[in-house]
């Protein structure tokens, strides 16, 4: 198991839970600690309201120390805005040769870089436009990481996938796994081992967790591990349940592994759905 935890300078690894490091208690559970390094989006010059990622001028330093307290893995995230003509080719170059710096910077410091570029499901765009975009996007972004000389057999991509904007008509999940399926053939090279994806947007738990069992069942190429960076399709409902009271915690220990249960089934093709 991986956990993400978020960069706030000097404490993002301080002592929690009566003076124990918490990256302590994780790694005791079987967790591995990752951090999320980048330090979140400017609007980009010369853009119509698209964005820049920062966070590149200290990150060596940054991730020397983070590797030193423990963390073996990060994350970047990246936003694409789909647009009359957006994502520009600005925002694309700019974005992405800053995830191939950052995914390098990683590597050269022993962490496991996550690639976060994510389509903005904002937007009445159908399904064709969210797939154009992305394969602009990940061309360009895979053409940067081998530029920088990224070893693309220790990276993972954490996509989201290929839907209509959330202004759009819903379509079916097989629908949905073919059109991500195809972006990733025409995009992702074989050597990335895994595809974790973003679990979110405009999609329901259960909606994410159809959609991902519909990618998994599909008889086509898929050499990636393809599964979940586990967010709302796993937690919305057991929040939701918990509700931060002591009394609703058992109940929501079930929900919990009722999720966990129907994203394990969804990850090998076999979520007949209901949970």
């Amino acid at each position: 198991m991986a956990c993400f935890l978020r960069d706030r300078g000097s404490n993002c690894f301080s002592d929690y839970f009566s003076g124990k490091p918490f990256v302590k208690i994780l790694k005791e559970g079987g967790v591995i600690p990752g951090i999320k390094v980048d330090k979140g989006v400017v609007e980009l010059a010369g853009t119509n309201g698209e964005t820049i990622t920062q966070g590149l001028d200290d990150l060596g330093k940054r991730c020397a120390q983070y590797y030193s307290d423990g963390a073996r893995f990060a994350k970047w995230h990246a936003f694409f805005k789909v647009g009359p003509n957006e994502p520009s080719v600005l925002a694309i170059s700019k974005n992405v040769k800053a995830l191939a710096r950052y995914a390098i910077i990683c590597q050269e410091n022993g962490l496991v870089p996550i690639v976060e570029p994510e389509i903005m499901v904002v937007g009445d765009h159908d399904i064709d436009k969210c797939a154009e975009a992305f394969e602009r996007v990940l061309a360009a972004c895979y053409k940067a990481l081998n530029d920088h000389h990224v070893l693309l057999e220790g990276t993972l991509l954490k996509p989201n996938m290929v839907t209509p904007g959330s202004g759009s008509t819903k379509v079916d999940p097989m629908v949905v796994a073919a059109y991500t399926t195809r972006t990733f053939q025409r995009t992702v090279p074989a050597a990335v081992p895994g595809i974790m994806f973003l679990s979110g947007g405009h999609q329901t738990e259960e909606e994410a967790t159809l959609n991902l069992n519909a990618i998994n069942k599909l008889q086509t190429k898929k050499p990636w591990t393809m599964s979940f960076c586990y967010g709302r399709a796993l937690q919305q409902s057991t929040l939701k349940t918990w509700q931060g009271i002591t009394e609703n915690v058992q109940r929501a220990q079930q929900v919990f592994l009722g999720r966990a249960k129907a994203n394990s089934e969804a990850t090998f093709g076999n979520y007949a759905g209901g949970h």
